[in-house]
């Protein structure tokens, strides 16, 4: 195979480094976009409200206005959508990236690299949590902590996360400096 014969890697995301690979890809829980829902669910609603003032209007009126009140309420939608489906979270086989998306035209890009994870954990806490199955998790860091709110299956995502810190060879429970052989400290 000569050198312009050579495959690239794929990429999975803009920032990929080229010896990069992608372990791990997961998003929050779709319950962050109620907000959306449910304005957007008032688009049908505002769409009928004429038809049902005015019984001139008749069944065309009524059918109009539904069409119109979805269009309306799939607009409100869709700036929630757009927000969670594109924020994401990616553990690869160096670094954590935390792509966060706000709206349609903000978004906010932070990595962290793998060594300077110290624990992750999570909790659910509360009736909708539990019932829904979502929580946070928190990755203690270095540089301070980093906790990722409303996510789908916390516990299966920290078990994940550090059984892939495990399979690189990470160990989450010494501190910087500390081998993992028992030391004797000298006083």
């Amino acid at each position: 195979m000569s050198e312009s014969e050579v495959i690239a890697p794929k990429k999975y995301f803009a920032d990929q480094f080229d010896d990069e690979d992608v372990i791990f890809l997961f998003r929050k829980h779709p319950v962050v976009m109620r907000k959306g829902l449910i304005f957007g669910l008032l688009g049908p609603v505002v769409g009928v409200l004429p038809a049902a003032i005015n019984t001139n209007l008749g069944m065309n009126g009524f059918f109009e206005g539904l069409g119109l009140g979805i269009l309306l309420g799939l607009i409100v939608f869709f700036p929630s959508w757009i927000g969670w489906h594109f924020s994401v979270f990616i553990v690869t086989n160096q670094r954590f990236i935390q792509i966060k998306q706000k709206g349609m035209f903000s978004r906010s890009v932070s990595d962290l690299g793998l060594h300077q994870i110290q624990s992750v954990s999570y909790e659910v806490s509360g009736i909708q949590e539990t019932l829904l199955g979502f929580g946070t998790i928190t990755m203690r860091t270095y540089v301070g902590d980093i906790e990722i709110h409303d996510v789908h299956h916390p516990a299966k995502i920290q078990k994940r996360i550090i059984g892939i810190l495990r399979d690189l060879g990470i160990s989450t429970a010494n501190f910087p400096g500390v081998s993992s052989k028992s030391e004797e400290y000298e006083e």
